[in-house]
């Protein structure tokens, strides 16, 4: 396929761009009046919260490019300095329209609903001496004023933690300024007595109570703000101890440059300019905010809420697993392989599946991959307790996981004091494949019973992310999984697999070989189709793939929950193929690869995504399904999320994904919502 005729056509998507494309459809779901308000201010606190990681890490990263002047262009032909620039002015509007939605949208929503959040001007007198109280007795006593001068140099301030400028003056009429920070442990709203649901926000009485911190001043003006530092900090791992490694770098990390300040648009301008010139900053690194700081408190809110009334109906998931007595889960799994599609299905089969795993006296060895887990992870207890019946465990934890770094270290050190053999990553990659393999003795042989999922191994997301997991014996599986684990702790290298598709090695020929297999059919006028359910698709490589594929005729249909790189729909390129994003209630987190092959078609399912880094840089897995129920059961899911019309986007020519409106008889289909329907019917 020549592309020569497209060279000054837009015919990709930048990666950042498409990404900040993907948080305004979160925020477009914290402004949809059909959403219950709590919901709303759900989505909202998501947005935020995403917008402080896209900062941290894709923001840090184009800025390190440009300082080092690096010229080489994205697959959208850019340099990361023409992108940058693009970027911040969609950064700024973006983060503008948060606000509107707060303001305009959420407070006067809440308000309608009871819950009130109140200025300190708007409280009664009996409110005020509560509050007085309150800032003496618990807030006052952890704050710590600092005065800046010749004498005090400009403190070190911790990313993403709000804090409060002052401009003072002393006795003798000279400026100076002075930096409250507002500890973190602190309850960032506080509900106020009396039947209502009314609120103040931590930050706002504490303004209100600055003179009486810095007593021997006077306080000429205060503003709030926060800081966003870089995150994107690369781990040497030609290292001998690649733990201390990592705890040297999460330390580097909390003293990174800062890439943002967020400051409140009223107060004097001397502040500002104060606070650009200490933390080093470009006036366009700083973002006003037209309310309160930090909207990502809006998601502790929302889980807080006593009030389910204003939330999506509770839907409850399906235990697939449920009271079995001891060692029957082997003999079910034994029999026929198990899907289990969470949260419409209990994670709880997969914790079963390691209980059973760990009191089994038939059991002598398990071994499990962790990419993330939660705080407080059933599964590391459940392997803890298999170390302690005499069993061989081994697990694989991610040190190198962003954002996790620390609680797998954690993890890892409480496994190894265990007694677990713990292998904590391999240099280069990253280990993101989620498998759980079981080795049982039956009968003088040996059996392995294997998880492979599309998830990570945490209790907790797994009740608002959408994943995967397959249960089965199938004995080329488990041979494969036995060799992937192999290839983890080193003893053999990435073997040809017989069922699995493994990265580094193996996932992009694989992949693209299938792809090539429908290009061959269509080519011959055989029926060809692919559908990816994803999500995210920069690779460039891939892509030119499935242009190619759509230029032989290939019907290409791909769900794509955040970036998306291909643009559809360009004639005699992308005509055949069609995007969609959905967005609902639960995080789409599933990775599902169909192929037509001639009417015999294959379906992989795993834990990679279309890009460089799954491809290349980490170690994935993904796993054919190959029983006829299963895969009608997925293929009814694909078809399903196909004809999503309330969750749902498309994206046009330009790039632009535009909410589906169903007709005006049409049927509303809420993929998410028919699969916890499904489920029950399937399990019941």
């Amino acid at each position: 396929m020549s592309k020569k005729k497209f060279k000054n056509k837009f015919i990709y998507n930048n990666r950042e761009l498409s990404w900040l494309s993907f948080n305004s459809r979160i925020l477009e779901e914290a402004n949809d009046c059909s959403h219950p308000i709590m919901e709303c201010a759900k989505f909202l606190g998501i947005s935020a919260s995403n917008l402080d990681e896209f900062f941290m890490v894709r923001v840090s990263g184009l800025i390190k490019r440009i300082v080092k002047n690096f010229h080489k262009k994205d697959i959208y032909g850019m340099k990361a300095k023409k992108i940058f620039k693009k970027l911040r002015k969609k950064m700024h509007k973006f983060y503008k329209k948060q606000y509107k939605c707060y303001n305009g949208f959420l407070i006067p929503k809440l308000k309608k609903a009871g819950i009130k959040f109140l200025s300190m001007n708007e409280i009664d007198d009996s409110q005020r001496i509560f509050l007085k109280d309150y800032f003496k007795n618990i807030i006052y006593p952890v704050l710590t004023p600092l005065a800046i001068d010749s004498g005090r140099p400009f403190p070190f301030l911790v990313g993403k933690n709000l804090n409060i400028a002052v401009e003072l003056a002393d006795e003798r009429n000279h400026i100076l300024f002075g930096i409250v920070s507002i500890p973190s442990v602190l309850k960032r709203y506080i509900k106020l007595p009396g039947d209502g649901n009314f609120y103040v926000l931590l930050e706002e009485l504490i303004e209100s109570e600055i003179q009486n911190i810095f007593e021997i001043y006077e306080v000429r003006s205060v503003r709030i703000f926060r800081i966003t530092r870089n995150s994107d900090l690369e781990i040497n791992e030609d290292t001998e101890n690649l733990l201390q490694e990592v705890k040297r770098t999460i330390k580097k990390r909390k003293r990174g440059d800062v890439v943002r300040l967020e400051i409140s648009d009223y107060g004097d301008k001397k502040i500002k300019k104060f606070l650009i010139k200490n933390l080093k900053i470009k006036l366009y690194d700083v973002y006003e905010a037209f309310g309160p700081i930090d909207l990502s408190f809006l998601s502790k809110f929302y889980r807080e809420s006593w009030n389910n009334s204003l939330k999506f109906a509770k839907q409850d998931s399906v235990s697939v697993f449920k009271n079995l007595p001891d060692g029957k889960i082997f003999d079910i799994i034994r029999k026929k392989d198990v899907l289990v599609c969470h949260p419409f299905e209990s994670f709880d089969a997969v914790i079963e599946f390691v209980k059973q795993a760990a009191i089994d006296p038939n059991v002598i060895a398990i071994k499990q991959t962790l990419y993330r887990v939660s705080g407080n992870s059933p599964i590391i207890d459940y392997l803890i307790q298999a170390v302690e019946n005499g069993k061989q465990v081994t697990t694989f934890v991610e040190l190198k996981a962003r954002f996790d770094e620390e609680n797998n270290i954690i993890w890892a050190q409480k496994l190894e004091k265990s007694g677990c053999h713990v292998i904590h990553g391999i240099p280069g990659y990253k280990i993101h494949c989620k498998a759980i393999m079981i080795i049982r003795k039956e009968s003088n042989n040996i059996r392995r019973y294997v998880h492979l999922g599309t998830g990570n191994y945490n209790d907790i997301t797994a009740k608002y992310y959408t994943d995967i997991g397959l249960f089965t014996s199938n004995k080329k599986i488990s041979e494969d999984t036995a060799n992937l684990f192999n290839f983890l702790t080193g003893y053999s290298e990435n073997k040809d697999y017989k069922k699995l598709i493994v990265s580094p090695h193996g996932t992009r020929k694989s992949i693209l070989e299938l792809i090539d297999n429908e290009i061959k059919n269509a080519n011959k006028n055989i029926k060809a189709r692919i559908i990816f359910k994803i999500n995210a698709l920069i690779d460039k490589e891939i892509i030119d793939k499935l242009y190619e594929a759509s230029c032989s005729g290939v019907k290409i249909e791909l769900i794509v929950r955040g970036i998306c790189g291909l643009i559809p729909g360009i004639k005699n390129l992308s005509k055949n193929i069609k995007v969609r994003s959905i967005v609902g209630r639960l995080l789409e987190h599933s990775r599902i690869f169909y192929f037509e092959n001639a009417e015999n078609n294959k379906i992989y399912v795993g834990s990679a995504d279309m890009m460089k880094r799954n491809l290349d840089k980490r170690v994935e897995a993904l796993f054919p399904i190959e029983d006829p129920d299963i895969k009608s059961r997925i293929i009814n899911m694909l078809n399903i999320m196909l004809e999503d019309n309330t969750n749902a986007r498309e994206m046009n020519n330009k790039g632009e994904f535009k909410r589906i409106i169903p007709g005006k008889n049409a049927k509303l289909i809420n993929s998410q919502a028919e699969f916890f329907d499904l489920a029950r019917k399937y399990y019941k």
